[in-house]
């Protein structure tokens, strides 16, 4: 498995949400910061996107796509002086998710949310406050494709219609983050920049195949095929830490996914881990997720029941 469908698999997508707006007239609608990783495309029509922390409002069209990575309230409107209604007010008369206000004739969106656990920094903490993805490459074919299916089962819902919404919403949500990498060359330091990167991305790739190897970062330039000093320099400029640090942070997304599982004993994960005992283990997981296993398994058998 590549080192993104890894992640993402990997993820504890504690919930997602799917709803479409249709607007026409002069119109402009305030959303309030979303709990997780807020995704729109605009299927119909062009609009302005406001988000807080941002100076420049954005204009967005047909086919266009957007992320929001951080919990930041923004606005859509077809014209920026207009004043806005509150979300909520437009989405309690909502019809299958679909939500109209104006006119509703010229303009469509779709919007995804999805709500994922702590462990989701490694993907999403290097992205910016808004990621947007344009309309017109070749590249965006299967994300229009999963865009015209998604309206469809929105606007014209029959049995399945929630499971397949929500698998078109995780194919669009993969195909948005690729997206993102072909055309952020010069993007800030972050997982998903380092994966862009050949050599950087093949040592990626092999620290995901044997996270319990001893890794030593004259290993990885091996990988890298390139100098000790030039592989430290390069990782930490691409994924913005020290290639060591990386092993350790991929080390604890698999144990805490262990841990929540509440099969394995913690004796257990840390050897399959490549630690000795379990006091390295432990103290490897306490620097890192400032508790220990054994707590960390506690709150989380708590917070599940």
């Amino acid at each position: 498995m590549d080192p993104l469908s890894e992640v993402l698999s990997l993820l504890n997508t504690q919930s997602s949400f799917f709803a479409g707006l249709k607007a026409g007239g002069a119109w402009a609608i305030d959303f309030p910061p979303p709990d997780g990783i807020k995704f729109n495309a605009i299927v119909k029509g062009d609009c302005w996107l406001t988000v807080e922390g941002v100076k420049q409002p954005i204009q967005l069209h047909a086919g266009d796509c957007f992320l929001l990575s951080r919990r930041r309230a923004f606005s859509l409107g077809n014209d920026v002086a207009v004043p806005a209604v509150e979300a909520e007010t437009v989405y309690r008369h909502a019809i299958n998710g679909v939500a109209s206000y104006g006119s509703a004739d010229a303009f469509f969106l779709i919007g995804g949310r999805f709500a994922f656990g702590e462990e989701a920094g490694l993907l999403f903490d290097g992205l910016p406050p808004i990621a947007v993805v344009r309309n017109g490459s070749d590249q965006a074919s299967v994300l229009h494709w999963a865009l015209q299916q998604l309206a469809h089962e929105l606007t014209h819902p029959s049995p399945g219609s929630a499971l397949v919404v929500r698998h078109l919403g995780h194919i669009m949500l993969v195909q948005v983050l690729r997206l993102y990498l072909a055309q952020e060359e010069n993007s800030a330091p972050s997982w998903l920049l380092a994966l862009s990167d050949p050599r950087i991305g093949a040592v990626i790739q092999a620290i995901h195949l044997a996270p319990e190897r001893r890794w030593t970062v004259e290993d990885l330039a091996g990988i890298a095929n390139v100098s000790r000093s030039t592989f430290a320099l390069r990782f930490k400029q691409k994924a913005g830490l020290a290639p060591l640090e990386y092993v350790l942070r991929w080390r604890m997304q698999l144990a805490t996914r262990a841990l929540r599982s509440g099969h394995a004993t913690i004796s257990s994960i840390a050897q399959k881990l490549g630690y000795d005992s379990d006091s390295a283990f432990s103290n490897a997981f306490k620097r890192t997720m400032k508790c220990s296993p054994r707590e960390y398994r506690e709150m989380r058998n708590t917070g599940s029941s």
